[in-house]
């Protein structure tokens, strides 16, 4: 099953074959999908051969050919997210108590970075989350690492837009970059501290930082 984003591509994409003969420009793509990078196509456009929806012709520019469409078309939610857009339900609990949750690309525990482009998911034990909707991150360095959270892990964060002080939050921080932190308040702003003592506090105004979701546990693969 294609993720939604998959999906619209693939509609897109069959669409303008049907009307003009001529596949998209990866610039089309992108701005059809309203996505901030021709990345996130790229890695669309990857999924949908690898899972032979469509080819790439040899020695021709822009040259795509549709293979198939899906048998349904109510595409799962979406897991392919930019700048770490949460709007993707988590899909229902299966049999064997594991969900498939959207992994939305890495989180900086450390400097803020660009939220990255994925159109992955990851099975959790349902075990371990809660009410309420959530997604995972891939997390990227070792600021955190005093709380027990290291680069390569797996984030399983509860969506919310609020957090007490003290917890483990992902926040967004100008609408741009992503980065796991502690969330402390300190008049009109925003303290994100480290779990690290070689990392400093980053402090932003209120205005700027925005709660994504906060940590309600973590995955570890050895």
């Amino acid at each position: 099953m294609l993720t939604r984003k998959q999906h619209e591509l693939l509609v897109f994409i069959n669409d303008r074959l049907q009307a003009t003969g001529v596949s998209p420009s990866f610039e089309e793509m992108k701005d059809a999908l309203d996505l901030r990078s021709k990345s996130g196509v790229h890695r669309l456009v990857n999924a949908l051969e690898e899972r032979q929806f469509i080819r790439r012709l040899p020695n021709r520019a822009r040259a795509l050919e549709v293979l198939r469409m899906p048998d349904s078309d109510s595409p799962k939610p979406d897991s392919n997210v930019v700048n770490v857009d949460f709007s993707a339900r988590r899909p229902a609990a299966v049999s064997n108590d594991v969900v498939q949750l959207p992994l939305h690309g890495r989180i900086a525990a450390g400097q803020p970075m660009e939220a990255l482009e994925s159109d992955q998911s990851l099975s959790v034990p349902a075990a371990l989350l809660g009410p309420g909707e959530h997604f995972a991150l891939e997390v990227s360095g070792d600021s955190m690492i005093e709380a027990g959270i290291f680069s390569g892990d797996y984030a399983l964060v509860q969506k919310c837009d609020t957090a007490r002080d003290g917890e483990i939050v992902v926040a967004l921080v100008d609408d741009e970059d992503a980065t796991l932190k502690y969330l402390r308040r300190d008049k009109q702003d925003i303290r994100l501290e480290p779990a690290n003592s070689a990392f400093q506090v980053q402090r932003y105004p209120a205005n700027r930082v925005r709660v994504q979701g906060k940590l309600v546990g973590l995955l570890r693969r050895y």
